[in-house]
C-alpha cells in the first residue's frame, strides 16, 4: 500500500522539486573534478608537494565509492527524502570545513568527509526523481539527470580554474554552501508530504567492514601504482593482497548473508547485468577520454589550462539540447538502438581522435568533441533505464546504488589506468624511435643544423620533439584502445531484452 501511495504522490511543483534535486547531483558531481585544476595552487599554499596534493581527489573518490552502496539500506532506514535532505546538509557543512582548511591534513580528512556524505546524493535523486514523475515521463527524469552528470564534469575544470584565478581555492568548496541550502530547503517544501516507506533490516557490519577494507586498498593501488612503479613496489603489492582477499571474502559475504549491505542479488537480473556493464565501460572510456585529452592538449600541445579545459567542454553542448528531447521521446523506440547509436557515435569520434597528429588545431579538437556529445546525449538516459527495467519497485535504490558505485570504480580504474598506459607506451616509443637517431645519420644532422647545430643545445630540442611524437603515437594508440572498446559495448547492450523504460513494469506486478 505505501509503494502505491508513492507512486501517487505528487509535488506541488513538479518543476521545483526537479530543480532542487538536480542543483545537489550537480554540485556533488561537480566537487568529483572542480578541485582537479586548483591542485597545484592548493598544495603550494598549504606548502606540501604535488603528489601529495592529489590526496584531496583520492580521498574523495575512496569514500564517495564506500558510501555509494550503503544507500538502500540508510534509504530504508530513514526514508528516502530524509537521506536527500541530511546526505544534502552534511555535504554542505562538509563543504565549509574544506574551504577553512588550513593544513593539508585537514583537508584530506575534510574531503574524506564530503565524499562520504555525498555518497548517497546521485542514487537518492533517481530514485525520488522516478517515484515523482508520471511513467510516461520518468525517461524525461533520467535524461535531465544525465544532462547534470553530463555538464558539472565538464564545468568542473573550468569553474575550479577561474575561481583558483580570480579568487582564491577555498572558494571552489565555500560556492557550495548557497547551493546546497537552497536545494535542501526546496526537496523539503516540495517533498515533506511523500509517504515515508521504513524497513528496519539490520546493518551488515561484517559486510561493510571488507566493502571498506577491499575498496580502500584497490582505490589506494589505482592512485599510488603509477608513482611507485606498480609490482615493483612491495606497497603496492600488498595493497593488492589486501584488497583482493578482502573483495573476495565480501562477495562470498554479501552472497550468503541474509541482509546484505550490497545485494550482488540483483546481477540475476539480466537487463541489470548488461546495462549495468554497459554503464561501466562506457563511463570509464568517456572518463578516461576526459582526462587524456586536456592533459596531453597542456603538457605537449602548450594550451593552458582554461584553453584544455575549453577544447575539451564542447562535448557538453548537444547533450543540453537534446537530452530533454532524448527523455520525451526516448520510450518510442528500441532503448537498445539509441544506446547503440551512443556507442557507434563515441567509437567513431575515438577513432576520428585516433588520426590526430602534433599540427592539429583548436578548431578540429573542439568540432570531434562536439560530436561526441551527440553519443554522450543517448548514452546516460537508455542505459539507465535498460538497467533499472527489470528490478521490483523495493530494489530501484539498490539497484540504482550498486550500479552508481560500479561506475564511480569504473571511473577511478580508467583514470588511473589511462595515465599508466598513456605514459607507458610514451616511454616505449621514445625508446624506438632514438633508436634511429645518430649523428652519423645524415637526416639527423640536418635536423641538427636546423635545431642551431650538434651541440646540448640542439641534442635538448631534438629531444623535445621526440618525446612530443612519442606521447602522440601514445595518444593515438590510447584512443584506437576506446574506439574498440565502444564498439565492444555496442555488442553487449543488445543482449538486454525488452521490455524497457524508466518503470518497473512488469517486476512490479510479480512481486
Amino acid at each position: 500500500m505505501s509503494e502505491n501511495s508513492n507512486a501517487a504522490f505528487s509535488p506541488p511543483s513538479l518543476v521545483m522539486a526537479t530543480i532542487g534535486l538536480s542543483l545537489a547531483t550537480f554540485m556533488q558531481v561537480l566537487d568529483t573534478t572542480i578541485a582537479n585544476v586548483a591542485l597545484p595552487t592548493i598544495s603550494g599554499n598549504l606548502g606540501v608537494s604535488a603528489e601529495q596534493g592529489t590526496w584531496v581527489i583520492t580521498s574523495f573518490a575512496v569514500s564517495n565509492a564506500i558510501a555509494l552502496p550503503l544507500t538502500g539500506w540508510l534509504s530504508r532506514k530513514v526514508g528516502e527524502v530524509r537521506l536527500f535532505i541530511a546526505a544534502t546538509i552534511l555535504f554542505v557543512i562538509a563543504s565549509f570545513l574544506c574551504g577553512v582548511a588550513q593544513q593539508m591534513g585537514m583537508l584530506v580528512g575534510f574531503r574524506a568527509l564530503q565524499g562520504f556524505v555525498a555518497g548517497p546524493l546521485y542514487p537518492i535523486t533517481q530514485t525520488l526523481l522516478i517515484s515523482i514523475y508520471p511513467p510516461a515521463k520518468r525517461g524525461m527524469a533520467l535524461a535531465l539527470l544525465a544532462m547534470v552528470t553530463v555538464v558539472a564534469p565538464i564545468a568542473g575544470p573550468i569553474l575550479g580554474g577561474w575561481i583558483t584565478d580570480s579568487y582564491s581555492w577555498p572558494w571552489i568548496f565555500f560556492i557550495n554552501v548557497p547551493i546546497g541550502l537552497f536545494a535542501a530547503f526546496v526537496v523539503y517544501q516540495q517533498l515533506k508530504k511523500r509517504p515515508v516507506v521504513i524497513k528496519h533490516a539490520p546493518m551488515d557490519y561484517m559486510g561493510l567492514i571488507l566493502l571498506v577494507l577491499g575498496v580502500g586498498a584497490l582505490q589506494v593501488v589505482l592512485d599510488k601504482g603509477n608513482d611507485l612503479d606498480w609490482f615493483e613496489s612491495n606497497f603496492i603489492v600488498g595493497g593488492t593482497v589486501v584488497s583482493v582477499i578482502a573483495l573476495a571474502a565480501f562477495i562470498i559475504w554479501e552472497l550468503t548473508d541474509k541482509h546484505p549491505i550490497v545485494n550482488l542479488r540483483l546481477f540475476v537480473h539480466r537487463n541489470f547485468t548488461f546495462g549495468t556493464l554497459a554503464l561501466v565501460g562506457g563511463y570509464a572510456g568517456f572518463f578516461g577520454m576526459n582526462l587524456l585529452l586536456p592533459q596531453w592538449l597542456q603538457t605537449q600541445m602548450g594550451y593552458t589550462a582554461t584553453w584544455a579545459g575549453l577544447a575539451a567542454a564542447p562535448i557538453g553542448i548537444l547533450p543540453v539540447f537534446l537530452s530533454p528531447l532524448v527523455g520525451r521521446y526516448a520510450n518510442n523506440f528500441d532503448l537498445r538502438v539509441l544506446a547503440g547509436l551512443a556507442f557507434l557515435v563515441m567509437s567513431v569520434t575515438s577513432f576520428m581522435r585516433a588520426s590526430f597528429n602534433t599540427e592539429v588545431d583548436y578548431a578540429h579538437i573542439a568540432l570531434v568533441q562536439t560530436l561526441m556529445g551527440l553519443g554522450v546525449a543517448f548514452f546516460f538516459m537508455p542505459i539507465l533505464s535498460i538497467l533499472l527495467s527489470d528490478l521490483p519497485p523495493d530494489q530501484i535504490a539498490d539497484g540504482s546504488g550498486l550500479a552508481t558505485f560500479l561506475r564511480t570504480l569504473g571511473g577511478s580504474f580508467a583514470a588511473s589506468l589511462t595515465t599508466w598506459i598513456w605514459d607507458r607506451r610514451a616511454t616505449l616509443h621514445h625508446a624506438h624511435l632514438t633508436e634511429s637517431l645518430s649523428t652519423y645519420d645524415p637526416a639527423t644532422r640536418d635536423t641538427l643544423d636546423l635545431l642551431g647545430g650538434a651541440n646540448q643545445h640542439g641534442a635538448a630540442m631534438l629531444d623535445r620533439i621526440v618525446e612530443g611524437q612519442a606521447y602522440m603515437l601514445s595518444t593515438v594508440e590510447y584512443f584506437t584502445l576506446l574506439g574498440w572498446l565502444f564498439l565492444g559495448l555496442l555488442a553487449i547492450i543488445w543482449l538486454a531484452r525488452p521490455p524497457f523504460g524508466a518503470k518497473p513494469g512488469a517486476a512490479a506486478s510479480g512481486h
